[in-house]
């Protein structure tokens, strides 16, 4: 597929706080700690009009299966069963061995610390198992806040945080190197945390305070910095990702020296990961000639004997044109000494495989050339076809130190696994790190679910607890999703817009499970796909267009299912179509950029100025119709408030109690009430920034969510279970659909 410029890992416009200013000075300690592992907060609490009230739920997330970069994953050396994976926007998870699925550690972070849901880099002490770090940060831009370090003794049940005087960039190029943090093999109260802009760092007080460390290379403010931290025996070793790809290393007092005889050119310029093996006294280290994962033409691996000093070249297979990839994972096995696996990465044309070799180099068996992939368990890796890739974007590599034939490797969508190097499918359960971007529950139908996601387009949704059966929505194949939307008085008439390579638009009669593309599409539809609307009958289609880098364009109309469209000159460029619910006539639009809504009462064909002087300057404020009612309008205006108008958007009035909200939809009444839908919203409410639900159109507000649940940054899209009073889904920026119900 083409490749869309608005992926899961876009910048969230507007999503964050401006950050502070870069300081150089040492990190210091927080006194506070995560909750410890999830549970069912105290019992609800009625709020007084216009506060906040609390009510106990029970949060699961909706099961899919991986869905994103799996850029780390680290086995445990002297407990069985015991792991830890990274990925670049979701955070952290534990493996639990007797489960056979990943435990997420770093959903207590909250709205202000969604940068740090991206996991720069993880180490564990090997002497001291219950200990784990990671080193959090998701970008270094001016705009992101500063980087984090957890520590946790209780292997991420609870942590103790750190704020970092500088940024990390995990999900930025070079994701897929490292490790970048490492307990030192002589000391374990002494860690090392490698930065891309910053140096190295040194903690003497296991991970409490940081101070720069003297080192050789000097930083830039563009460069990749230190990529990888390795321990070889009780020598540290450091790659170094400017200038060539040098490898540095020190054997104690804290000075650094660079380690002569190192490889050179273009396939040897990062050093992207390496491995010890103990017994042959003997380093891996696999090198391209970008840090990925894109970007990469060539690579080459290469052992250095750390006695003698020796340099080995022992490269699997040289890029070559048409045939361009870099090298990737590499892991050692301490049982059988000789035995390395390496990744190739940014391999399009014959897809990335693993090397795998049980003679220290000299001659290697690539693994897909035998490989049986079983994705019945999560279906959507056939990627709209018949058969599973073997993989892309291969960095995150890992073979079990007490079992010789398991291993893993991460890819840019899941975590494959293997018993027997033949035989290979996702161990993947309980990780999910899709960025969700529409979410539709229909009335009627088998599914409660339709979700629009990035990079793996429309899912639909069967059951919560399995993925989904059909796989990603295909006829055409999305990349991320643009639009999703149904006919309220024609729910199995579903349309959906996204990135894709033959086509950008599709309809479904069926609810969703089976689509057919538009007969003809907007020729701007190709490089501009936008938010899509349908008339509550199914009738009229409002298709709006809004490039990657912001320009907007004019909406086109179909009134005949996508076979042909005409330009809607009155409708503001860029907008969001909004349809109402019960009149097939009437459509809205708000125009962000001046502060008004537009409205149409002769099926979109022609729109019109209504309410003006609302909130302006942010393409994230949006308006949303009520269910079951015609012009009941509420506008989230994030920071500006909440707003209503109830005729049709001629007017808008302020609800009190709710100081910002960024997300809204609505679900099912509460049973004995007056009728009107459940109001959720991921908004803040007296100095709480949370999930809330509101049974009596806004006037009070429930807290459904509580300090273990928080996933970062929640602002894009909310909505309510119509068939189930209280059920709420919630799309995350990473940790994919997290759905609530009361308890």
């Amino acid at each position: 597929m083409r490749p869309s410029p608005l992926t899961r890992r876009s910048v969230l416009a507007g999503g964050a706080a401006t950050a502070a200013a870069f300081t150089a000075r040492p990190a210091t300690a927080r006194a506070t700690a995560a909750p410890p592992a999830p549970g069912a907060p105290a019992p609800g609490t009625a709020p007084a009009s216009g506060a906040a009230g609390s009510a106990p739920y029970r949060w699961r997330t909706a099961v899919i299966g991986g869905t994103g970069f799996i850029t780390g994953v680290l086995f445990h050396p002297r407990v069985r069963g015991l792991a830890y994976a990274r990925t670049d926007i979701g955070g952290a998870y534990r493996w639990d061995d007797h489960a056979a699925r990943w435990t997420p550690l770093t959903d207590h972070l909250g709205w202000d610390d969604w940068n740090l849901l991206g996991v720069e880099a993880m180490a564990v002490d090997p002497a001291h198992p219950d200990r784990v770090y990671l080193a959090l940060g998701t970008y270094t831009q001016p705009w992101s806040g500063n980087g984090a370090v957890l520590r946790s003794d209780d292997r991420g049940r609870t942590w103790a945080r750190t704020d970092l005087g500088v940024k990390l960039g995990a999900n930025e190029d070079g994701r897929g190197t490292g490790e970048r943090l490492l307990v030192d093999p002589r000391d374990p109260a002494t860690l090392w945390l490698g930065t891309r802009h910053d140096g190295l760092l040194v903690s003497r007080d296991r991970g409490a305070t940081w101070a720069t460390a003297p080192f050789p290379a000097t930083p830039s403010a563009t460069g990749q910095g230190v990529t990888l931290l390795v321990a070889a025996g009780r020598t540290v070793y450091a790659g170094w990702g400017d200038g060539g790809g040098a490898l540095y290393r020190t054997t104690g007092g804290g000075a650094w020296e660079p380690v002569p005889g190192r490889p050179g050119g273009a396939s040897a310029r990062v050093p992207v990961r390496a491995a010890y093996d103990a017994g042959a006294r003997a380093l891996y280290v696999t090198y391209a000639d970008a840090p990925g994962p894109n970007g990469q033409t060539d690579g080459s691996v290469h052992r250095l004997d750390t006695a003698t000093g020796a340099w080995t070249d022992v490269t699997p297979a040289r890029p070559g044109p048409g045939d361009t990839f870099g090298y990737g994972g590499v892991a050692t096995d301490p049982r059988r000494t000789g035995t390395v696996v390496v990744s190739t990465n940014n391999r399009w044309g014959a897809v990335d495989t693993l090397f795998h070799s049980a003679d220290g180099g000299r001659t290697w068996t690539s693994l897909k050339d035998t490989a049986v992939l079983d994705v019945s368990e999560t279906p959507y890796l056939r990627w709209g076809g018949g058969q599973p890739k073997f993989g892309w974007w291969i960095q995150a590599l890992a073979l079990d130190p007490f079992d010789s034939r398991h291993l893993v490797y991460g890819t840019g969508a899941t975590l494959y696994g293997t018993r027997d190097l033949r035989r290979w499918a996702p161990e993947i359960r309980g990780l999910e790190e899709s960025s969700v971007r529409q979410l539709v529950s229909p009335p009627s139908g088998e599914a409660h679910l339709l979700s629009g996601l990035g990079d793996i387009g429309v899912m639909y949704h069967e059951r919560l607890t399995a993925s989904p059966s059909r796989g990603m929505a295909a006829d055409p194949v999305f990349g991320t999703a643009t639009g999703l939307a149904l006919a309220p008085l024609r729910p199995q008439y579903v349309v959906r817009a996204g990135w894709g390579d033959h086509g950008n638009g599709a309809w479904s009669a069926d609810g969703g499970r089976t689509w057919a593309p538009f007969a003809s599409q907007p020729a701007v539809a190709r490089d501009a796909p936008g938010p899509i609307a349908v008339s509550a009958d199914g009738r009229v289609l409002l298709w709006s267009f809004t490039h990657w880098d912001g320009t907007r364009y004019a909406a086109h109309r179909s009134t005949d299912n996508g076979a042909t469209w005409a330009e809607v000159p009155t409708f503001p460029k860029g907008a969001a179509p909004v349809a109402d619910p019960v009149d097939p006539r009437r459509f809205w639009a708000y125009d962000t950029a001046a502060g008004t809504v537009y409205t149409s009462a002769d099926g979109g064909a022609t729109f019109t100025a209504a309410a003006g002087g609302l909130p302006s300057g942010d393409p994230q404020f949006r308006i949303a119709a009520a269910p079951g009612r015609s012009g009941d309008l509420w506008l989230s205006a994030k920071e500006r408030g909440l707003f209503r108008s109830t005729d049709g958007g001629r007017a808008f009035t302020r609800l009190d109690g709710c100081r910002a909200s960024y997300a809204l939809g609505f679900g099912k009444a509460a049973p004995g009430g007056s009728g009107y839908p459940a109001v959720y919203q991921t908004g803040t409410v007296g100095t709480t920034t949370g999930v809330y639900r509101s049974d009596d159109t806004g006037r009070t507000w429930l807290r459904i969510n509580d300090d273990a649940h928080q996933w970062g940054w929640t602002g894009e899209v909310i909505t309510g279970d119509p068939r189930v009073h209280g059920r709420v889904y919630l799309g995350t920026n990473g940790r994919g659909i997290q759905y609530g119900d009361p308890v």
